[in-house]
């Protein structure tokens, strides 16, 4: 017989391994995109290899950003069972909003806006956090991606292209399985890179929850309870992938610019280690997908000029998006906290 505890707990888990799915979804695109935009690797492979690395990031590297969305955002006492269950039930809708659209969006930016707007109905929001540490560096990652792009896409990547390094063809045949290679295993290094960030958006919020509801110590069992989150959440990653993200890898890799295995290789390089630092140093969640279209930019106006690429349709899209769905997670989450309050659920 099922005990009242596991029924009680067992909601909020099944709604962010929902939440996993969709992160999978958008995540499949900077983990990948760059691969397959230039054609080396075909997308049946893709769900896999991204469920397994994303697995071991969060493991090995996702302490950091899960502290930070479960205990330093909101006082991790609120976490109930109801607060939790909003958080993570707003920021999967607007992430299935953004999925359907196959525009690939920030989780970590809705997240953090879904538990911010709990933390404001509260008045227990940790602002410091937010306006000193989170805040500046979703401006300042996605900047320092497209300049980065930028400046090796003119200074490195062109002289290399002029001397034959960089060509696939007849002229360098040799070459070309070093760069496929090389460049399935920043795939796979972006994938790891996510699971460090974004799986701490459902991870974190659980693993506070878990221990309120078990009545344990959350500083004292933290770690131990994120673990055992992780190992529930973070392979729905591979299924959401699998679901959404043959659409948003498309969108991504192929209709913003056609670029070769070299500049995919600095896309993915520059984007996964900007997150990679942001999750290691701080734990601020941080949107991979802004910093991989950053650099993508960044290598597209190296090679076409800025005005060619900033008026394509798919970067307009991929711009409104990242507004609208953080202030749908925003808006929702406030709402359904003010209802739950209303109705005495809090």
């Amino acid at each position: 017989m099922i005990s009242p505890l596991f029924s009680h707990l067992l909601i909020p888990y099944i709604i962010a391994m929902f939440l996993a799915i969709t992160m999978g979804g958008s995540g499949t695109a900077p983990a990948f995109s760059a691969a397959y935009g230039a054609n080396v690797i075909k997308k049946s492979l893709i769900p896999g290899l991204f469920g397994i690395m994303v697995f071991l990031g969060a493991i090995i590297a996702g302490k950091g950003t899960a502290t930070t969305v479960g205990k330093d955002l909101l006082a991790p006492e609120m976490m109930s069972f109801t607060v939790v269950s909003i958080i993570l039930f707003s920021v999967t809708i607007a992430l299935l909003i953004a999925n359907l659209f196959g525009i690939p969006q920030s989780t970590s930016q809705a997240t953090v806006l879904s538990v911010t707007a709990v933390a404001l109905y509260f008045n227990d929001l940790n602002t410091d956090k937010l306006f000193m540490e989170i805040l500046p560096t979703w401006f300042i990652l996605p900047i320092g991606s497209f300049f980065i792009s930028l400046f090796i896409g003119k200074y490195i990547y062109r002289p290399m292209r002029k001397r034959g390094y960089t060509l696939p063809r007849a002229q360098n045949e040799n070459l070309k399985p070093v760069w496929n290679g090389l460049l399935v295993l920043m795939s796979l290094y972006v994938a790891f890179t996510i699971g460090a960030n974004n799986v701490a958006n459902a991870a974190g919020p659980i693993a506070s929850m878990t221990a309120n509801e078990l009545n344990i110590s959350i500083d004292e069992n933290f770690i131990i309870i994120m673990i055992l989150s992780t190992l529930i959440v973070a392979p729905s990653f591979g299924i959401g992938s699998s679901i959404f993200g043959h659409k948003i890898v498309k969108n991504t890799g192929k209709e913003i610019v056609l670029f070769g295995k070299f500049e995919a290789v600095i896309i993915a390089f520059v984007s996964a280690s900007l997150l990679l630092l942001a999750s290691i140093t701080k734990g601020i969640p941080s949107s991979l997908v802004q910093l991989n279209v950053a650099a993508i930019l960044g290598i597209g106006v190296a090679k076409l000029g800025a005005k060619n690429i900033f008026k394509k349709t798919a970067v307009k899209k991929f711009f409104l998006m990242w507004v609208i769905a953080p202030i749908i997670a925003f808006s929702l989450s406030l709402f359904l906290t003010y209802l739950a309050d209303q109705y005495g659920y809090l």
